[in-house]
């Protein structure tokens, strides 16, 4: 190929000993050049890259893989890009992969176990150094360590031991955050939560209970209400729970989709949050702060995350016999305008 990407005469690609040959140094030297392993004077090494830039030669990434069993390449695994948290997790991971030099496959799965095992076994074939997941079961996760792939799972964790992992402190944050409902008033809290089987929520809920517990307040198995993944399933629940006549007087949302939905339910039935209903959120994403009142919610920096987990990614590529380790990223509460001291208790302190 020439510059602009056009082939060779015959229709082929350049090679590296067409490089080496016009930049006046041999092929070995030339391979260091453009791949960065081994020593080239610096004079050399732009020689070099401006023969294989005149020639439009670029580096066959797949044959060098062959040769050394795996790439400058990591795959991430996430649940669902629809959803800012692991769009922004994906992006935070994508930076810090170029920065370091390596690039990145994204796949995602939409939540589903067996989806997510055939994309293990696809970036397997790819021959990729190490994964990213966001795991929605085991069994990719064990499948990729049968392999010998290093894995760092992010944000929830299913092989805890077997593998690196970077987390959010879910418990402490969740407790946090009901304490804080607590503290204003509030007796019949609301938990909406789409799973109980990962640790994510799972430690929402345990954080949830906890504060509950040390307010000496009896935990009302009622409100702790199950919904699904998405923003219908979570308006369809929340519209029946609010219109119930026991209903809560705050609901605590466990992501930030579910409290979209309790959102859009509140105001269907014509209720003014927080006069009414108090709302708060575990997961910030933009929406929350452009709505009025904006909605209280934990942050839990999810770009930040997907660099943490690539770095310990790399870490590990680079030292694969080291014990595993788990990162705890802390989390912090943006306080809005979505809370408030509930009716029956702010109308005795008026009078």
């Amino acid at each position: 190929m020439r510059e602009g990407g056009e082939f060779l005469p015959g229709g082929r690609r350049a090679t590296i000993k067409e490089v080496a040959e016009a930049a006046g140094v041999s092929r070995s030297t030339a391979s260091r050049a453009l791949t960065g392993n081994g020593y080239v004077a610096e004079a050399v090494k732009l020689r070099v890259r401006q023969a294989a830039s005149d020639l439009g030669y670029v580096v066959d990434a797949m044959a060098r893989s062959l040769k050394q069993q795996s790439t400058r390449s990591i795959g991430v695994l996430v649940s669902d890009l629809r959803n800012e948290f692991y769009a922004n997790l994906a992006a935070g991971a994508s930076r810090q992969a170029t920065r370091l030099g390596y690039t990145m496959m994204l796949i995602d799965h939409q939540g589903i176990p067996e989806d997510e095992l055939a994309a293990a076994e696809a970036l397997v074939a790819l021959r990729v150094a190490g994964v990213v997941a966001t795991p929605v079961s085991a069994d990719a996760t064990e499948f990729l360590l049968r392999q010998r792939i290093p894995v760092v799972e992010v944000d929830r964790r299913f092989s805890d031991g077997a593998c690196d992992a970077v987390v959010i402190d879910n418990r402490s944050a969740a407790r946090s955050m009901t304490k804080q409902l607590i503290e204003q008033g509030h007796r019949r809290i609301a938990l909406l939560i789409d799973e109980e089987d990962w640790t994510t929520g799972r430690e929402r809920r345990e954080g949830y209970a906890d504060a509950l517990e040390a307010a000496g307040i009896a935990q009302d198995r009622k409100l702790v209400v199950p919904t699904g993944w998405d923003v219908a399933d979570a308006l369809e629940v929340a519209r029946e729970l609010l219109a119930s006549s026991e209903r809560p007087t705050a609901v605590f949302a466990a992501n930030n989709v579910l409290a979209e939905g309790v959102w859009r339910a509140a105001s269907s039935l014509g209720m003014r949050i927080p006069d009414d209903l108090s709302l708060v959120a575990f997961d910030d994403v933009p929406w929350m702060s452009m709505v009025t009142p904006g909605v209280t919610a934990v942050d839990q920096d999810a770009a930040a995350m997907g660099r943490t987990a690539v770095q310990t990614l790399l870490d590990r590529i680079a030292d694969p016999a080291g014990g595993t380790k788990t990162v705890v990223l802390s989390a912090s509460i943006n306080q809005r305008g979505s809370t408030a001291t509930p009716a029956e208790v702010a109308a005795p302190l008026a009078d």
